[in-house]
């Protein structure tokens, strides 16, 4: 079989492996608050202005669209994770479902969106702590709190100072972190919640007229209903973390769905119940430019102390999506070493049953890059890599169905054919409607993989080897 189609096979896949094994502590709940905290972070705490000033209040249907795919993604994950409940998520699907070297372009893409999702996020983060540590009168030399691209900076030492923190937590345990990660999702939707129930008394339906100003879009056109689609989609995806948990499950068969689609219904509401509020209580112009548009709208409302409260609960519980992403990103990275797609050293396990070594590697580069980057720049490329990944768990989804019927599937994603299909073509559309500068450097990255798997990771997987049987 040639290196570009050779397939993992399932049954192999979930046969006992060499070497210590992630620990079983996670059960649904546990994945519901991760799911939750990948999910409702800087997406609709910032990006819901971004949108607004795209689509107008029609914003509403840019968050619906980007619901109802990652609504269809989240079913075809739900059926893959519990038939292939292994560490890895969406690249593990695809490396026994489509090939080995599809398998790596996802596995490439996703290293991309979850490392540039965690030093993105730690980048706002400093941003928020800053000025809360200002008003409490803790001012940091502006140099220690920029990268060198302001003048003046050296290093966000806060961004690297809260990757270093969630990583000492991860290292603690996954049943631990996994704890402390569900009390800190309470305080965010409980700020939101706070936040709905002083807007919707100022609710003013003019607002939503004009209802689409900027029309509906296409595929190229960066504005109207899918521009401001394809950008929230960044508030939507997180879910596909909980995946990665698959192999720390009790009992994945019931508890991965439960957690993957139930985090889903949960945000999707919480968003439109969101984004409903907010552009009632204020016109779309005078919050879309702001980039921190929920907090500003309170503040024109006269709640400042309400205001200030949100602040503060972005700045305690952001760290959930730092957490969830920093954890998704290490178990990938764990499958692919497991494979020999990348060095073997990386998936050793410690004692306490968390892949020790991948975690410091994973947390160290992220560092890196959120200590001197701008935010723009780590955010602009992770919609791109989260795509390729959603458009291979659809194709999988549909490719398995007809390839292999008979295989148990503890979950059935309904009308499965739709579902791959919706999640597929929105992927594509939603692609083509980011910027062509976006387009262009995920390219680049991955053009950048393949040169490292031709060179080097096609030849020392464990299928290459004959280490292990093809599917």
């Amino acid at each position: 079989m040639a290196f570009w189609s050779r397939r993992r096979s399932i049954d192999a896949m979930l046969a006992p492996h060499d070497g210590p094994a992630l620990k079983k502590t996670l059960s649904w709940p546990h994945l519901m608050a991760l799911g939750v905290g990948a999910i409702v972070g800087t997406g609709i705490l910032t990006l819901i202005g971004v949108g607004a000033g795209l689509a107008g209040p029609a914003v509403m249907i840019s968050f619906a669209l980007a619901g109802l795919v990652c609504a269809c993604a989240a079913l075809a994950y739900a059926e893959l994770s519990t038939m292939m409940p292994a560490a890895g998520s969406a690249y593990t699907y695809s490396y026994a479902v489509l090939g080995e070297m599809i398998a790596w372009i996802v596995g490439w893409s996703l290293i991309l969106e979850y490392s540039l999702v965690v030093s993105a996020v730690a980048v706002g983060w400093s941003g928020y702590a800053v000025g809360f540590m200002n008003g409490l009168g803790w001012v940091l030399p502006e140099a220690l709190t920029v990268g060198p691209h302001v003048a003046g900076g050296i290093v966000n030492l806060p961004a690297v100072a809260i990757i270093a923190v969630v990583t000492g937590l991860l290292l603690l345990g996954t049943r631990e972190s996994a704890t402390l990660n569900a009390i800190l999702v309470v305080i965010k939707i409980v700020a939101l919640i706070g936040f709905v129930a002083i807007a919707l008394p100022a609710f003013d339906k003019a607002h939503f007229t004009p209802f689409m100003p900027n029309g509906f879009g296409a595929p190229f056109v960066q504005t109207g209903v899918m521009a401001a689609a394809a950008i929230i989609f960044f508030a939507f995806y997180g879910f596909d973390a909980i995946s990665t948990a698959a192999e720390e499950t009790k009992n994945p068969g019931r508890d991965l769905s439960i957690g993957i689609v139930g985090s889903m219904l949960v945000c999707t509401a919480l968003y439109l119940v969101v984004a409903a509020a907010a552009i009632g209580a204020r016109p779309v112009e005078s919050f879309a430019a702001s980039p921190e548009p929920l907090a500003l709208i309170l503040r024109e409302l006269g709640q400042g102390t309400a205001a200030q409260w949100l602040a503060a609960s972005a700045v305690i519980a952001l760290p959930t999506v730092l957490l969830a992403f920093l954890f998704g990103q290490s178990r990938i990275f764990l499958g692919m070493a497991r494979d020999g797609l990348l060095p073997r050293r990386l998936a050793k396990v410690s004692a306490r049953g968390v892949p020790a070594v991948v975690t410091i590697f994973t947390a160290v580069v992220v560092a890196a890059l959120a200590g001197v980057m701008r935010l723009d720049e780590l955010a602009s490329l992770a919609n791109a890599g989260t795509l390729a990944a959603f458009f291979a768990v659809g194709l999988s989804l549909i490719v398995l169905r007809v390839r292999d019927p008979n295989r148990p599937r503890v979950f059935k994603a309904p009308l499965w054919w739709l579902v791959g299909a919706i999640c597929m073509i929105g992927c594509v559309v939603f692609f083509l409607s980011l910027q062509t500068r976006t387009q262009f450097w995920f390219l680049v990255w991955n053009g950048i993989g393949l040169v490292v798997y031709l060179g080097w990771s096609a030849w020392n997987s464990r299928l290459a080897k004959g280490e292990e049987q093809a599917g």
